[in-house]
């Protein structure tokens, strides 16, 4: 099997990536693989208790041959004339597509809180919904959360409602991002 090693500059921090390169997919991801790969791009958030805001975001969904796909997500502020700002959030998790187009999906956040959504998958499009959060005694209150993945032309739209710190779900962040490395190269 053949290994490589790649170094990224994220602005804090250079990660190592080992990049299986002759690794095939699993057969259960090919509803999936229109996710695969690192996508970039903006987008904007604003909540009742919050100022609206604008944020760049980097999604990776890549996988190692086992039947879930590897997926981390990081943002930063954006000013208004788009330069970097701040990080914001970050999550890390798999998602594992299950028989009959559904899917589970499990997200772990830095700030206290775990995920699991349900969802459906429909070509290129993902509706979830959370079945379980889970937070620990330190964490802001949250209480469930929807998502919406699709393709947009060529683009990864994706949009996120949430039920927070007493208000009931609605509209939070959405964004549209770039593929800018694909996670298919052999």
């Amino acid at each position: 099997m053949k290994k490589r090693e790649e170094q990224a500059l994220t602005g804090w921090v250079v990660l190592t990536l080992s990049v299986m390169d002759d690794v095939k997919p699993h057969p259960s991801l090919a509803p999936l693989l229109f996710l695969l790969g690192r996508w970039e791009g903006a987008g904007v958030g604003g909540y009742p208790t919050i100022e609206s805001f604008q944020f760049g975001q980097e999604i990776t969904f890549s996988h190692n041959g086992k039947p879930f796909l590897i997926y981390t997500s990081r943002t930063w502020r954006l000013d208004e004339d788009g330069t970097i700002g701040a990080p914001l959030a970050t999550e890390t998790g798999y998602w594992r597509p299950q028989p009959d187009n559904k899917l589970e999906v499990l997200l772990a956040h830095p700030t206290g809180f775990v995920e699991v959504y349900l969802g459906e998958i429909a070509g290129t499009r993902i509706d979830m919904a959370t079945d379980a959060v889970v937070r620990t005694k330190s964490a802001k209150e949250y209480t469930a959360g929807r998502r919406l993945y699709g393709l947009i032309g060529t683009d990864l739209g994706w949009a996120y409602d949430m039920a927070a710190v007493g208000q009931p779900l609605q509209s939070h962040i959405s964004a549209q991002l770039k593929r800018v490395e694909s996670g298919l190269e052999a």
